[in-house]
């Protein structure tokens, strides 16, 4: 008979159905045994029944662990005591590996369940995430191709840095030294001369020395880049972004949401609303009169201060303007304030603060270059991009979008470790 998944298979709703999978949870008694079994669709509780069964099959089916692997054949039916709504009586077990007893049960702690994430991530809860982060990458593909953007790759292995120097990880490259990208920014600036919009889908590398929940040291970028698109542009662009990639999530994953236990009316809230933009003045304003705090004007905002900003509005917000000095070499001043620079962070609401950062571009090589020396850098390792500049350069625009914070944001995830497979993080390398 023809294998169906579990979810066809209770779909189909009645009737004798082949499905294969692993043993999700196991309960026996000496005249029946219950079996919950799971494959990437749902899970399926199968009854064993010892006075019904071959001596054999009654003897295998005892013998069952979890994540024993199996193939069962039966009569499905509605029963809406059983854990997804459906039963298998069970006609016939094959088993294709006993398992060993598994070392997971209940109430380990985070960093023991990331030590043994080759195995947690057969788990209900990160294979609901995986479903959505690969929704979330179609659906930022989708966005930027219906609205023709070119896909363009940088390279991972980059001479200097683009993001501050303190982060960069250093990798020998022959008898000489490179980086892992910070960002393809860069080198996207020199493709939009040539193929106008532009995005990717990159790894991306810093070595911040952060333990938080919010900061992994690899982790994945969307980027894109216009050539002619200035500030109040590009940030329209980020929320229709935000909003399309949450939309495509409560198309295709409300099943995993589900078991995520994510609140899919706020949600669909957030996909719907419109993002206010203020500015980094306005920010400081809000937090210090509203909430009683005391940032002075040429701090960046901490994590606090913008969970209480998207307290505030109760929808992701876009915070534009901050302080040129604390900001990169190559996000210009304003021409009406050069002490505000002409960029912008989006802050996710419930505390996930910003998920999106992203500028104009600078124009003038001079203001880059002496930006550059106060920060200890050299110039002459950026000619080539300042060459840009040169050749008829034109205004162009660019953001990033951490795709591990989006995820970890619409899933309602404690730790964004849980938004990627296998997080590399400050203190962890394994698995």
């Amino acid at each position: 008979m023809k294998f169906l998944t579990i979810q066809e298979a209770m779909d189909k709703e009645k009737g004798t159905v082949s499905v294969r999978g692993w043993v999700y949870r196991e309960r026996k008694s000496n005249k029946y045994a219950f079996i919950v079994i799971r494959d990437h669709s749902n899970i399926l509780q199968c009854v064993f029944t010892k006075e019904e069964l071959p001596e054999k099959t009654w003897e295998n089916a005892k013998r069952l662990l979890m994540e024993s692997s199996v193939k069962i054949t039966g009569d499905i039916k509605k029963d809406e005591r059983a854990p997804s709504g459906y039963e298998l009586q069970v006609k016939d077990l094959e088993v294709v590996q006993f398992a060993e007893p598994y070392p997971i049960t209940k109430d380990f702690s985070p960093e023991f369940l990331l030590d043994k994430r080759h195995l947690w991530i057969r788990s209900r809860k990160i294979t609901a995430v995986m479903k959505i982060r690969h929704t979330i990458v179609g659906a930022i593909h989708e966005f930027f191709r219906k609205r023709g953007y070119f896909e363009f790759d940088p390279p991972i292995f980059q001479p200097s840095q683009c993001e501050g120097g303190s982060t960069l990880f250093e990798v020998k490259y022959f008898n000489d030294k490179v980086y892992l990208s910070q960002s393809w920014q860069l080198y996207a600036e020199a493709a939009v001369f040539a193929l106008g919009k532009i995005y990717d889908m990159s790894p991306t590398f810093r070595a911040e020395k952060s333990k938080t929940s919010r900061h992994l040291a690899e982790f994945w970028m969307a980027e894109m880049e216009a050539a002619w698109m200035q500030l109040d542009e590009v940030t329209e662009v980020a929320k229709d972004e935000v909003r399309f990639i949450i939309k495509e999530v409560l198309k295709h994953n409300k099943k995993d949401l589900e078991v995520l236990k994510r609140d899919i009316k706020i949600l669909e809230h957030y996909a719907k609303e419109d993002y206010p933009t203020i500015k980094y003045a306005e920010a400081l304003k809000i937090i210090n009169e509203k909430y009683g705090m005391k940032v002075p004007f040429g701090k960046d905002l901490r994590t606090i201060e913008e969970a209480k900003i998207s307290e505030h509005f109760g929808v992701p917000v876009v915070v534009t303007h901050y302080p040129t000095e604390i900001m990169g070499f190559y996000k210009p001043p304003s021409k009406e304030n050069p002490e505000e620079a002409l960029c912008f962070d989006m802050i996710a609401p419930e505390g996930y603060c910003e998920i999106v950062g992203g500028s104009e571009r600078s124009l003038d090589v001079k203001n880059m270059g002496d930006r550059l020396k106060a920060q200890g850098e050299d110039p002459a390792a950026y000619e080539w991009y300042f060459d840009l500049r040169k050749f008829g350069s034109v205004p162009h625009s660019g953001y990033g979008l951490g795709v591990e914070r989006v995820v970890a944001f619409i899933c309602g995830l404690d730790n964004i470790k849980d938004a990627i497979p296998f997080p590399r993080t400050m203190l962890r390398k394994t698995p």
